[in-house]
């Protein structure tokens, strides 16, 4: 199934609803294929089973299921993904070339938590050498992506104006520099020219703009929609409504309960996003320390009359809050980090006024009615860099996990980084060449 079109004019609600619908009437398909492909499996192709990395350990067999009439196939695979949100989905996309992959996830829909709630961007700004790295590769593939991969560009051009009020000169100026020397471009321009770009900043808030013109808006539903259509279109299994309840460890293969269902694979990759510790600790292994953050956003209408959506994304100096067209409105975040459990979040009214009181202050807008509230979590480890990794002592499960606020725009590279470490045992030759190196991303390093 093709995903509805979506209309740049379109509030991001109303892409959910549409996108909401279209997963609704393509998850009965799933469940029906997914139980058409393992009779196929069994039926036609016995030796592909016998082929795969696990059944050279393990051969296909049947038990008695819940009602003891009936039997049901144990599922023999290659790599069983935990977590349909955009990690687990590349990741499947590229394993799925290599070997018969599963994708589990716990919700209805693909992409339900963090993922489905992302108001992501490309910025080539953010410092650091893992997620810089990462983020420049991917560019390649979200600028120039494999033929047939999408029937629409991945990504749209949208500055980013970052601003400053005179008491955050010095702010401003450590993060131009620090920009500037992971590879941006970022352009000093005057307060009338910030105001050609965005003619809502207040003058007497603004004292000082700095423009990144290079970066990217990525169609979050879009790339994961993509990446589960390929991954599908490789012979790739999804399975929705599948909560995962015990992963052990049986031999040198791995053995998961998933959606009533025994699966059976030589590799697990955890890529269960805020709940990466929690299947974790199901597998035997020892926590990552991972820390799920609450954020923030809300949408409201911008000035009457005037079309926002070539607007760039208006970030303040300390990254307090930001602010974005989205569609024919306006989107904004307080930026808020609040420690939270693995749980569907939801917006607490504080920072919900706190970024319509940001917003109100840096700009002429005089926000009347919060058109839509939402929070999601997004999980980071202690040095905030991605964990992409076999664990040290659970050796075939796999940590792809930590990404925090980087994940959709690092995507394409860190599926391509897991893939080869779990099929090589090193990464792409590509990635190397940008100074990457296994350590760097393994969750030894905690």
């Amino acid at each position: 199934m093709i995903p509805p079109p979506i209309d740049s004019t379109e509030t991001g609600s109303d892409q959910q609803d549409k996108l909401a619908a279209f997963f609704d009437a393509s998850i009965t398909m799933m469940e029906e294929e997914y139980r058409f492909e393992q009779a196929l499996r069994d039926r036609i192709y016995p030796n592909r089973v016998a082929k795969s990395v696990f059944s050279r350990h393990h051969p296909s067999r049947t038990l008695p299921g819940k009602n003891a009439k009936r039997e049901r196939t144990l599922s023999n695979f290659d790599f069983i993904v935990i977590g349909a949100g955009i990690a687990g989905a590349s990741a499947a996309y590229e394993l799925q070339q290599q070997g018969q992959t599963i994708l589990v996830e716990r919700e209805p829909l693909p992409g339900h938590h963090t993922t489905g709630r992302s108001a992501a961007f490309l910025l080539d700004s953010y410092v650091g050498a893992v997620v810089g790295s990462l983020t420049r590769r991917s560019r390649v593939f979200f600028e120039e992506p494999p033929a047939g991969f999408t029937e629409a560009p991945l990504v749209t051009p949208n500055a980013v104006l970052w601003i400053a009020r005179e008491d955050q000169h010095e702010s401003l100026k450590e993060a131009t520099r620090s920009g500037r020397e992971a590879g941006a471009e970022l352009i000093e321009i005057d307060l009338k020219e910030a105001l050609a770009h965005c003619p809502i900043l207040n003058q007497d808030y603004v004292r000082e703009t700095v423009l990144e013109p290079s970066a990217l808006h990525i169609d979050v539903a879009g790339l994961l929609e993509s990446f589960l259509r390929g991954f599908r279109r490789r012979g790739g299994i999804v399975s929705t409504r599948a909560e995962v309840i015990s992963v052990r460890q049986n031999g040198e293969a791995w053995e998961v309960e998933a959606g009533g269902e025994t699966l059976h694979a030589a590799i697990v990759v955890n890529a269960a996003g805020a709940w990466s510790d929690v299947v974790g600790s199901l597998a035997g292994a020892k926590p990552i320390g991972l820390a799920p953050l609450r954020r923030t956003a809300i949408t409201f209408d911008g000035p009457p009359g005037t079309d926002t959506r070539s607007w760039p994304l208006v970030m303040d100096a300390d990254e307090d809050f930001y602010f974005k067209p989205e569609g024919a409105q306006l989107l904004a975040s307080p930026c808020d980090e609040t420690p939270s459990e693995p749980c569907d979040t939801s917006p607490e009214d504080y920072d919900v006024a706190l970024v319509a009181d940001r917003v109100q202050r840096a700009t002429t807008l005089e926000l009347r009615h919060i058109r839509r509230r939402w929070a999601g979590l997004r999980s980071f480890v202690a040095d905030r860099s991605p964990v992409i990794g076999m664990d040290p002592e659970r050796h075939g499960f796999f940590w792809l996990a930590g990404q925090g606020g980087f994940g959709i725009m690092t995507s394409p590279a860190a599926s391509r980084a897991a893939a080869g470490l779990i099929v090589n045992g090193r990464l792409p030759e590509d990635l190397e060449a940008l100074g990457l190196r296994p350590e760097m991303l393994s969750p030894s390093r905690l």
